[in-house]
């Protein structure tokens, strides 16, 4: 067809488009307002025939001939008019009516027009676009637009900048890690810090569980409309702020608090780390690359158990004022653990937005100056400064924003309110998405992939541990020594008691000074004229017992040390207020716990290695669901596991198997869905990876101390049926990114 038949085509097009519109916007907002739209089209139309004919007569319309327009390595303005690049925008005009996107045949409508009619500048936003009609529109723009990239990416090659990308990603990817073995580290010495109770520490352990679950959901979603970094500074931001509060806050509601919200920060970390690495990865070293990315996790696990190690137990790195404030070695190490999270807000703000983001929002010259950065970084690092960066005009996407006219003087909050409210109608469209028809299937395949996974994974990982403690305490229960009827007169006990029990014994004119009392426990026991000075003690307890003229100066013998105890004619002078942290602790089982966990995540290095290694020759499938078999046969052998060493070896066994799983997961979740969606799905399966967790946490250790069987046939049970769905899902090797 010759250009002037295309352009009258164009113009009849165009004149149906923009009646069709009327009529919708007739039924939907009623025709007073509908006759409005009629005259904003037909005003809207007149000048668009102008624009036409102009165009008609420009003989050097779009820089290359006419019957060309399949390139993409040269200036096509008429594809860039149909998919809109530079001329997006998304902001205020001087009417304060808010645009966004780029035009896609929709009047754009003059406020002292629109405001014709009674009531019009009071109208909220309001859905002038059939988005079904689009949809099929959007689909084929996405498809030509991954072929594309994915070509571009190997022009730019993979170099310098990937890498620097790699370590400042994997900073957060680090902060991640940390945050889930920060509580369980500091919860021994916390909890005699503000006398926690068994429910409020089980629930101190959960919440940062809970609070990363809200948070991968929330920064998923808001990371597909507002950007990969910008969500991503905001979500490390939150975590670094209320991690460094919670070093300094005293109370258990408080604390409980700030770890909920370093928790909600730190959770978008996971999904929205792999999407944005993923899209500056070519085809070929997406899936190797990705796994080394995992590689950081193990990293903040084995920072934050070295610091635990180097840093808890040293009680003397503590300072107080009076008993109202006490910071407390513990607390050093919560500061510390929040250095990952705000090294890697220094190194993201010197990063660059995902270039694939901006293209599936229209943004094609912002998209244009990324891609050439990426390519001139690694081009001048290989010692070719001289080659040039070829392309000239990218495919981007048609958008599906909304119209939303605020009016003339419309307050501020009224202007924020309409932003949000938007924002959340995008986001609530984009997961509804998620489970549309084409991706159903695969995301319900995932929820429960995703889900048996995390449910065996991080309940045997918690349970390891408690395990571990109740052999330990089973051998410390072993070795306790019992004393019954003595009578003791006359005596000053100047040393350590430990681990003793006492029975219906007689004191008379004793004295208990400078005395540390570590599980000791007096029972029906009768103290006359004793004298007890600078008493600190742990897990000590005094059951039925008589007190006559006793005085306690200066101890931490409290009223829920004396059960059922009777005192006649005894005194408390100067008690240490609340639960002071002392070194009462057994200091070689807090270097136990500290050991166990670096030696459960340095387990993991084998597999991340070979997880990397054969990650794009094996598959992801037959990597996800071949470590998901061996993991499940690693657990028979958990029934053999009657020692200390043994736990520990199986510890290590488990988790250095199933770090292949994680890693085959992450890379699939990533190239299963499309990147307008991809960390919206991320962080709902995410989000579910963490309720699993804290369902699998809570079963396994109620079933500590009782029986090793449950918890054992649960995950193995978990974990052969997440192998066998992993089989019935679509293998993403060697396709572009969507």
């Amino acid at each position: 067809m010759d250009d002037d038949g295309r352009y009258r085509d164009g113009r009849s097009d165009f004149v149906r488009g923009a009646k069709d519109i009327a009529k919708v916007a007739k039924k939907q907002v009623g025709k007073k307002m509908g006759r409005g739209v009629d005259k904003m089209t037909d005003e809207y139309t007149k000048r668009s025939y102008k624009r036409f004919e102009e165009e008609d007569d420009d003989e050097d319309y779009g820089g290359a001939p006419s019957s060309n327009n399949d390139g993409y390595y040269r200036n096509d303005s008429r594809a860039n008019d149909d998919e809109g690049h530079s001329d997006s925008t998304e902001g205020h005009d001087e009417d304060d009516e808010i645009y966004e996107g780029e035009y896609q045949g929709i009047p754009r409508a003059d406020s002292g027009k629109a405001s014709g009619t009674d009531g019009a500048t009071d109208a909220q936003a309001q859905q002038f676009r059939d988005l079904s009609a689009y949809e099929s529109e959007r689909r084929k723009d996405q498809d030509e637009l991954a072929e594309q990239y994915e070509t571009i990416l190997q022009e730019c090659g993979h170099g310098k900048f990937q890498w620097t990308l790699y370590f400042v990603l994997g900073l957060a990817l680090m902060a991640d890690g940390v945050e889930i073995f920060v509580v369980g580290f500091v919860l021994p010495s916390a909890e005699k810090d503000m006398c926690l109770s068994e429910p409020n520490k089980g629930m101190l352990g959960l919440i940062v569980y809970l609070g990363m679950m809200v948070g991968a959901f929330v920064w998923g979603c808001l990371a597909d409309r507002i950007g990969r970094r910008q969500t991503l500074l905001i979500s490390l931001s939150i975590n670094s702020v209320f991690a460094f509060f919670s070093s300094f806050v005293q109370g258990y509601v408080s604390f409980l608090f700030c770890r909920l919200a370093s928790g909600v920060g730190i959770g978008g970390s996971i999904p929205i780390v792999f999407s944005y690495y993923s899209e500056f990865l070519a085809q070929e070293k997406r899936g190797e690359h990705l796994s080394w990315l995992c590689m950081f996790w193990m990293i903040g696990g084995i920072y934050a158990s070295a610091m635990a190690w180097a840093i808890i137990p040293h009680y003397g790195w503590s300072f107080q004022m009076g008993s109202a404030y006490q910071f407390h070695s513990w607390r050093v190490f919560v500061l510390v653990c929040a250095l990952p999270s705000v090294a890697a807000i220094s190194a993201l703000t010197m990063m660059p937005e995902s270039p694939r983001f901006f293209l599936e929002n229209g943004k094609h010259d912002e998209a244009w100056m990324i891609l050439k950065q990426v390519h001139d970084t690694n081009m001048r690092a290989k010692g070719y400064p001289e080659r040039v960066f070829s392309v000239t005009t990218i495919k981007t996407v048609k958008q599906m924003d909304d119209l939303v006219n605020l009016g003339d003087g419309a307050a501020w909050h009224e202007k924020w309110k309409i932003k949000l409210t938007t924002l959340f109608r995008q986001v609530w469209r984009n997961f509804q998405a998620v489970f549309s028809p084409e991706y159903r299937r695969t995301t319900y395949m995932m929820m429960a992939v995703w889900f048996s996974m995390s449910f065996s994974y991080y309940g045997l990982t918690v349970w390891f541990p408690d395990m571990i403690k109740y052999l330990q305490k089973q051998d410390y229960a072993s070795r306790t020594k019992f004393f019954a009827k003595e009578k003791v007169e006359h005596v000053t006990f100047n040393f350590t008691l430990e681990n003793q029990v006492h029975r219906q014994g007689e004191y008379f004119n004793d004295k208990f000074m400078n005395l540390k009392m570590r599980s000791m426990v007096f029972e029906d026991s009768l103290f006359e004229e004793c004298y007890f000075e600078d008493i600190t003690s742990s897990n000590t307890f005094f059951k039925n017992c008589t007190f006559i003229a006793t005085l306690f100066y200066n101890t931490d013998l409290f009223k829920y040390r004396l059960v059922n105890c009777k005192l006649f004619n005894s005194t408390f002078l100067h008690n240490k207020e609340g639960c002071l942290l002392s070194d009462v602790s057994d200091e070689n089982n807090a270097y136990m716990v500290y050991f166990v966990s670096f030696l459960g995540t340095l387990a993991v290095l084998p597999g991340n290695i070979v997880s990397a290694l054969l990650m794009d020759k094996i598959g992801r499938l037959r990597m996800l669901a071949g470590s998901s078999v061996i993991s499940c046969i690693s657990c028979f052998f958990l029934s053999f596991g009657n020692s200390e060493s043994a736990m520990i070896a199986l510890l290590c066994l488990f988790g250095g198997i199933s770090i292949a799983s994680w890693n085959a997961l992450d890379v699939l979740t990533v190239e299963l869905y499309p990147s307008d969606k991809r960390t919206t799905a991320f962080g709902f399966l995410n989000a579910l990876c963490k309720l699993a967790a804290v369902l699998g946490i809570s079963i396994f250790t109620s079933f500590v101390g009782i029986t090793k069987a449950v918890p054992i046939l649960f995950a193995s049970g978990a974990l052969a049926v997440g192998s066998f769905l992993a089989l019935k899902l679509p293998e993403t090797r060697g396709q572009v990114l969507k």
